[in-house]
């Protein structure tokens, strides 16, 4: 681990000053609030586990509160960063307040679901402040395209911290908490609160850790395949299995033998079942006429993003 001065983090005025340099006012419309304590910064960095071996990335830094805290603990950090204006500056950021470890960083300049490779080493971690409105999909895209990210810690809106380490039974479980059980082990890792940003939000933030599954989930169908159950099964969550997938079926009675097949009630919700259970679901699917299976096949890339 690097060793740096403790006001190479960036501080509430620090932030402050750097945003009217540049003339950046946070906006509703890409979430963005600016984390401008560096103690919680330097939480998240440990609650993350990085490790002086790490290639971290980032998605959505911002002015860099994150991304210095993380290039003192990490071997590099890549960010991806979708505004101009923050994408433009955020390297000379980098270089005025940490030269000595400004080689170890790489700025891209994209929309983070656009992105399917990044530059330098495999990522082996991904840490960020995700923007509210699109976290569920920014995560799960990474994690799929990713598969050399080990570990995940992100900050999020509370509520979504909340369903994203909703196990099955629990009112706020759905599709966001099953989809990112595919591919990690979920669990909530903290809390925030409103004070460390800039400007405060209006709601509490959380800390989600996701750790990728040693093994993946044991079953013959696709992640394509058991996505679309899992769409199914929550588009329509206060009716029964067999009603809610009788249009992914077929029909009603198809849902039924699937399910049955599958060793699942058909008078089960969604909101029951894991994400195993949902795979055996998928590998029990009945096979459609010929003429009505052209068009069943879900996009890999939607599904992947997808979220209630």
């Amino acid at each position: 681990m690097s060793t740096t001065e403790p006001d190479a983090l960036l501080g509430p005025a620090d932030i402050r000053e750097l945003a009217a340099t540049l003339g950046v006012r946070p906006t509703k419309q890409r979430g963005q609030n600016f984390v401008i304590d560096a103690n919680t910064v330097r939480r998240i960095v440990r609650t993350a586990e990085v490790r002086p071996d790490d290639v971290v990335v980032e998605v959505g830094p911002g002015l860099g509160s994150l991304t210095l805290a993380l290039l003192e603990a990490a071997d590099r950090v890549v960010a991806v960063e979708i505004d101009d204006v923050l994408a433009g500056a955020l390297p000379a950021t980098v270089a005025a307040r940490m030269p000595e470890r400004a080689d170890r960083f790489t700025l891209v300049h994209s929309d983070a679901m656009q992105v399917r490779e990044l530059p330098g080493p495999p990522p082996t971690a991904l840490v960020a402040n995700l923007p509210y409105n699109v976290a569920v999909p920014v995560l799960l895209t990474m994690l799929d395209r990713f598969p050399t990210i080990e570990r995940t810690l992100v900050m999020v809106q509370a509520e979504v911290a909340d369903r994203l380490a909703a196990r099955p039974g629990n009112k706020v479980y759905g599709v966001p908490s099953v989809k990112a059980n595919w591919y990690t082990d979920v669990k909530r890792a903290g809390s925030i609160g409103r004070k460390v940003f800039w400007p405060a939000p209006n709601v509490d933030s959380g800390l989600v850790s996701l750790v990728r599954r040693a093994e993946p989930v044991a079953t013959t169908a696709s992640k394509a395949e058991v996505f679309a159950v899992v769409d199914a099964a929550f588009a329509q969550r206060r009716k029964t299995l067999r009603a809610a997938l009788s249009g992914w079926a077929g029909s009603a009675p198809a849902a039924e033998a699937a399910l049955v097949a599958a060793g699942i009630s058909p008078q089960a919700r969604g909101e029951a079942l894991t994400v195993e259970e949902f795979a055996a679901i998928a590998e029990n699917k009945p096979a459609l006429p010929e003429s009505d299976s052209a068009g069943s096949d879900s996009a890999e890339s939607d599904s992947a993003g997808s979220a209630e």
